[in-house]
């Protein structure tokens, strides 16, 4: 859906939240949900639709008539899809994920074969006059390389994304279909933070895929730079932001300074705690073994009086130090529900939400929100719920806050 007609700022939750692997299993949670959500949400205008699709279903409905089947289901029911969610290549429910949900990393072909098959989708199924955007993994992931030099990995991305940015922009020219591939920072990845991110863009990406182009196409060091930023650009996504300690007026500004885009915005918020005294570090230490569950990475960082960072590679792993840490506030990888603000001793990092929609309204710097809390099925049992119904009460408190209580336009 549209948040304003004016801005072009368009709506969706991400479909990463329902099991399913194959393209059967996916078009039947779309089919239960997506209808149901438009009639409640968007009943007179059409529903924009965030599509997560594993690297089997993608390739499935890369087929020319599985495509033109389902683009006529959407047009049906009302829907259009203008963002794809391209991070997760593999099961993403019912088994362990954790570090395997950075697997493929960028280095891997597989990696760029998937994006291709996510780019030849959204091309079909992006609507005329409307941009497109697929947000990615952060190259790779830390604890990976045990202090290994990273040159390698950092080479070969940079190549692979490099290809896929002079593709989108063959795409763009041949079609008129703008799409952009969207870098999604993480807690413990090769790109963690704003000031590693902005890092990459400016000392590997920007140079060296700028050479690789000119080298290749004949075109100028500025039409190259110009292309990369436009076609290769961040995925914003408020929650790990947020687990970092980065405010995110400051996060964003830093991007944008340093000629970096934000293609998309993912509204998400981290479980967060303060533990001021031994009473506040048993009560949070207790409460938190509700949520150490063992599907997903739950990155965990502390934070003292003085500032100093403790990082965890997972939440079991923090619990061990809690109640003795000098650290004073925790935030945790967790993607609760937008809607609540505290769950007993635990509150939420939700005013990152609200101040990231605060710059957005004052800057309009992206077109795309995402509501992506994907946890509802690993969610301690009393915070479970139906989750149409659920999806629901995420949407309208973004309404809410972005202060508008009328049905969105389009």
């Amino acid at each position: 859906m549209r948040l304003s007609a004016s801005e072009e700022i368009h709506l969706t939750y991400c479909s990463n939240i329902h099991p399913g692997e194959s393209l059967s299993e996916t078009r039947r949670e779309l089919e239960l949900h997506l209808p149901e959500l438009k009639k409640r949400l968007s009943p007179d205008h059409t529903f924009g639709t965030g599509l997560r699709l594993s690297a089997a279903a993608a390739r499935a409905l890369n087929d020319p008539v599985h495509l033109k089947e389902f683009k006529s289901w959407l047009e049906q029911e009302g829907l259009y899809v203008f963002t794809l969610n391209g991070f997760p290549y593999g099961s993403f429910h019912g088994t362990v994920v954790k570090d395997q949900v950075y697997a493929p990393d960028w280095r891997n072909d597989k990696r760029v074969s998937y994006t291709r098959d996510l780019i030849q989708i959204l091309r079909e199924l992006l609507p005329e006059g409307n941009e497109g955007s697929i947000s990615t993994s952060p190259l790779s992931y830390k604890p990976w390389f045990a202090g290994e030099e990273t040159e390698e990995l950092f080479q070969k991305s940079v190549s692979n994304l490099t290809t896929l940015a002079w593709e989108l922009h063959q795409l763009e020219e041949s079609s008129g279909k703008y799409i952009h591939l969207d870098i999604e920072p993480e807690p413990d990845c090769i790109l963690e933070n704003s000031e590693e991110t902005i890092q990459f863009f400016q000392s590997q990406l920007f140079p060296n895929g700028s050479k690789l182009l000119v080298k290749k196409y004949q075109i100028s060091p500025e039409q190259a730079h110009n292309l990369l930023a436009r076609h290769i650009k961040v995925c914003y996504d408020t929650c790990h932001f947020a687990v970092e300690y980065e405010k995110a007026d400051t996060a964003i500004q830093s991007l944008l300074d340093a000629g970096i885009g934000i293609g998309k915005i993912q509204i998400s918020a981290a479980l967060q705690a303060k533990t001021k005294t031994d009473m506040d570090r048993a009560k949070v230490s207790e409460r938190l073994r509700d949520f150490a569950e063992s599907t997903y990475l739950h990155q965990t960082i502390g934070m003292s009086s003085s500032g100093r960072l403790q990082h965890f590679n997972d939440l079991p792993e923090a619990l061990q130090e809690i109640e003795s840490s000098p650290s004073e506030e925790w935030r945790i990888h967790y993607h609760v529900p937008i809607f609540l603000n505290r769950f007993g001793p635990l509150q939420s990092t939700r005013d990152d939400i609200s101040e990231t929609l605060d710059l957005l309204k004052r800057k309009s710097f992206c077109k795309h929100l995402e509501i992506e809390t994907y946890t509802w099925e690993v969610l301690p049992d009393e915070l479970k719920s139906d989750i149409t119904d659920s999806v629901e009460r995420e949407y309208r408190w973004v309404l809410s806050e972005w202060g508008s209580g009328k049905q969105a336009t389009k």
